[in-house]
């Protein structure tokens, strides 16, 4: 049976305990769900601290580990479904289940109550939060500080609903392979972290994303829908304008989509593979 390994809990010598029977593997076992603790935290290729950055985990979501060995935690992101290694000093025991998520595109939490206590984060758009106190304007997260509760919202509640708008707010963060934080982030984690912030799933990779969305024609393409390359997606701002998180620039940009189209054309002499609406 074929299988992504980028979204499959499974290596010849270990797998989790609900693949078997599905695939094969030399031992079987049950993840420790473990939250991410810190702002947020790489998930990359081999257990290294060089090894290449294939997503984040951001804070409070839930990493399933099957194995912690030389500091590193190989396991699988919840959220998004994504397996590779982070360090274990990332992680944490997961608790109660989130009771809040961060609505602004970044913030700080505060040691205290109080905005002249010291400062930790930064945190970013979409990380997630368990409340254990409150006081004041101030909401105490488990394991993170207190927050200023404008920034923050209910689970379930108070969803953006443009998700374009969300991406404008990135314009200028810097271009970072493998990231989905407001501190850098590529162009599928761009996509990804503006649906969320709708109350929309949204797979990790660019062609997982181009086969979730449903195809619609280049005249017909409007604010919000996604153009694909192989390897690169933007979305537009409106009919002619696309907004994208591109190495070209090394940051979020706003440009025509035809020039954009051109330069990729002339540079790579790849055109793009579809049109979809999210």
């Amino acid at each position: 049976m074929s299988h992504d390994p980028r979204t499959t809990l499974a290596r010849p010598d270990l797998a989790a305990r609900s693949l078997e029977g599905v695939l094969p593997a030399g031992a079987y076992a049950d993840p420790a769900l473990m939250v991410c603790a810190a702002p947020s935290a790489a998930i990359r290729r081999a257990p290294h601290p060089d090894a290449e950055q294939l997503d984040q985990l951001l804070f409070g979501e839930v990493f399933e580990v099957l194995e912690t060995e030389g500091g590193f935690s190989w396991g699988q992101a919840r959220r998004d479904g994504y397996v590779g290694f982070v360090e274990a000093a990332a992680l944490a025991p997961a608790g109660a289940a989130p009771t809040h998520r961060l609505r602004a595109i970044r913030t700080y939490a505060f040691a205290e109550p109080s905005i002249k206590s010291r400062a930790l984060g930064p945190y970013s758009l979409n990380a997630l939060v368990v409340q254990e106190g409150r006081e004041g304007r101030f909401l105490k997260a488990a394991g993170g500080g207190w927050f200023v509760d404008s920034h923050l919202a209910p689970i379930g509640e108070a969803f953006e609903s443009d998700p374009a708008a969300v991406v404008e707010r990135f314009v200028g963060a810097p271009y970072l392979w493998g990231g989905r934080e407001s501190l850098g982030l590529d162009c599928s984690g761009l996509v990804q972290q503006a649906l969320y912030a709708c109350g929309r799933a949204c797979p990790r990779d660019t062609d997982q994303q181009e086969a979730a969305f449903a195809s619609v024609a280049r005249a017909d393409l409007t604010r919000g829908d996604l153009v694909f390359w192989r390897g690169h997606v933007g979305m537009m701002v409106d009919s002619d304008r696309l907004i994208h998180a591109n190495a070209h620039h090394m940051a979020v940009t706003v440009e025509p989509l035809d020039e954009v189209a051109a330069r990729v054309l002339a540079a790579e002499g790849r055109e793009p593979t579809s049109y979809r609406r999210p």
